[in-house]
């Protein structure tokens, strides 16, 4: 009988050990103190392997007319933390995956890297379980959702921070933005940054985030929809869509 997990990714194992350890995260390896009770990484390593070529396959199939530059910035946004993310809460990966106490305490099942590390673990268990074509269908069910409104022919994919450094620099002839921690406020494992961006001796946006690089790219993408308003659309925190010919 599949457990309730397998039946929400809709994919039984062969090897139940292979499910464990792709959930089992290196707190709870370790606090467990058993030889037999592996942790997730060697198979995150593995799974970013996996994903990328799946993705890769899939863009290069389903946008065959955009350039190389184009396809890697979509390559990257729906292989990014924040995607793999997404994807995780879908099939209740948060709740599933074991911790060690105290990162259960110091509340890891909402950080974005052991979400991102489990889902590419699950995705290398999927491949050693049951083979490529097991881990492309997995894999699918979601990047065709996430890809489902993007007409690719009508929009440039780009980065927020690169595309705040590219206006400035291409469109303004200026320096590039800079970022600055206003202030650092919360205990160790739920801290809380404020960034501001500026450029040409102006406050472009201000944004609060998890991390510094969190607030800098929501910061970035403030300024952004500031600058462009209606031209962009939001693809992830980190990325966006842009109307060709606007």
């Amino acid at each position: 009988m599949p457990s309730r997990f397998e039946k929400k990714i809709t994919y039984e194992f062969k090897n139940k050990k292979l499910l464990e350890q792709s959930l089992t995260h290196s707190s709870f390896a370790y606090e467990s103190q058993s030889e037999e009770k592996k942790d997730n990484e060697v198979l995150e390593f593995l799974g970013d392997s996996v994903l990328g070529f799946v993705v890769a396959d899939y863009l290069c199939t389903s946008f065959p007319e955009l350039t190389e530059g184009e396809l890697s910035k979509l390559k990257a946004s729906v292989s990014s933390t924040t995607a793999l993310c997404l994807f995780a809460r879908e099939i209740r990966l948060p709740q599933t995956v074991l911790l060690g106490k105290g990162e259960e305490k110091s509340g890891g099942r909402k950080k974005k890297t052991i979400l991102a590390g489990a889902m590419e673990a699950l995705i290398a268990a999927i491949y050693l379980d049951g083979g490529m074509d097991a881990a492309a269908r997995f894999i699918l069910r979601f990047l065709e959702t996430f890809f489902k409104k993007i007409e690719a022919d009508k929009f440039l994919v780009n980065n927020y921070k690169s595309a705040l450094q590219e206006y400035f620099q291409k469109e303004r002839n200026g320096a590039a933005p800079v970022y600055k921690t206003l202030s650092i406020k919360g205990p160790d494992h739920q801290k809380r940054f404020v960034v501001e961006v500026k450029a040409e001796e102006r406050t472009l946006a201000k944004a609060r985030g998890s991390s510094i690089k969190d607030a800098e790219q929501k910061a970035a993408q403030r300024a952004m929809k500031n600058i462009l308003g209606k031209k962009i659309k939001t693809l992830t925190s980190e990325t966006f869509l842009l109307k060709k010919g606007k």
